[in-house]
């Protein structure tokens, strides 16, 4: 049960009215609703790097899966799951064995297996590295770098709020 009560839309700022309308009224959105401007600023930021980030979708959807799993931010990996199987960006094969940590070179590719590692070492220590670092720019460059980086951070972000806050999930 959350530990704050979720917005009443019909009180709420109308940039949180707008929120929820566009995204299905979903809980975390309903408790974003209690700051408009700022919950504004948070789904935009989850949209420029689900749609403007030129990071393949494989490798964000596993850094954000991992982040999840690593934080027990049910919410989190549950959504991401949903949506990468809505999507076509893994199957369930492949997020079972996100979800574990256990990604097998049959299945999953160098580069994906390092993304996996890098975001590990980056939750854990903060400061990823250089063993889980430069096999990962190597992969994707420095434009996908930054847009990793950003996403695994962002993405901390986010279990935070939901874990601080108890957001309940939402019915499957």
């Amino acid at each position: 049960m959350a530990r704050m009560p979720y917005v009443d839309p019909d009180k709420a700022h109308w940039l949180a009215k707008e929120i929820l309308a566009r995204r299905n009224n979903r809980n975390i959105h309903r408790m974003l609703g209690h700051s408009g401007p700022i919950g504004d600023a948070f789904v935009r930021m989850a949209v420029t790097l689900r749609y403007e980030s030129e990071l393949d979708p494989v490798l964000r959807e596993i850094a954000i899966i991992r982040v999840g799993v690593l934080t027990g931010a049910a919410y989190e990996v549950q959504a991401h799951k949903r949506l990468s199987i809505r999507l076509g960006i893994m199957n369930e094969e492949q997020l079972a064995k996100v979800e574990a940590g256990e990604l097998s070179p049959g299945l999953f590719t160098d580069l994906q297996r390092a993304v996996m590692a890098f975001t590990e070492d980056m939750v854990k220590n903060v400061r990823a590295g250089d063993a889980t670092f430069k096999p990962v720019q190597a992969g994707v460059g420095e434009r996908g770098m930054v847009e990793l980086l950003i996403t695994i951070g962002y993405y901390m972000m986010v279990v935070r709020f939901l874990e601080t806050l108890d957001v309940d999930l939402d019915p499957t």
